[in-house]
């Protein structure tokens, strides 16, 4: 069958893969809902000071760079672009993170000692590959 039999083999009334069916359509009501919820969220966040909002993000960056250090094959080029990420706003930013900054500093830190410590660990290995017959 050509492709031009398999595009007429089609029924008549056949939607895209991603069209959603007329009955799952979000009506104004949940349009509505959805707009409240987002502005609730929003709220929500403006409440919390900036200095905890950014103190997660470099957690969450913290964290992506140990997730790819501790990767059996470590990507390494990975983990240093989170780390050089969490040294551009823990040093950027200092004491400006407010109480956590000592904390940020101390995980900045540890994080650089695994990564030195990994990639000595890479290097390693694959001298030794190398270096084999």
């Amino acid at each position: 069958m050509s492709a031009d039999d398999a595009a007429d083999a089609q029924p008549a009334d056949a939607q895209p893969a991603d069209a959603q069916p007329a009955d799952t359509q979000p009506d104004g009501d949940q349009l509505t809902d959805a707009q409240a919820a987002i502005d609730e969220a929003r709220r929500r966040v403006a409440e919390v000071p900036a200095e905890v909002v950014v103190t997660n993000h470099v957690m969450g960056l913290y964290e992506l760079a140990a997730i790819h250090l501790a990767q059996g094959e470590p990507n390494l080029v990975s983990a240093a672009l989170a780390i050089d990420a969490v040294a551009c706003l823990v040093e950027g930013l200092g004491d400006r993170l407010g109480p956590e900054a000592a904390t940020m500093r101390d995980a900045l830190g540890n994080i650089r000692l695994a990564f030195v410590e990994v990639k000595s660990r890479v290097i390693a290995a694959e001298s030794d590959h190398a270096a084999q017959p």
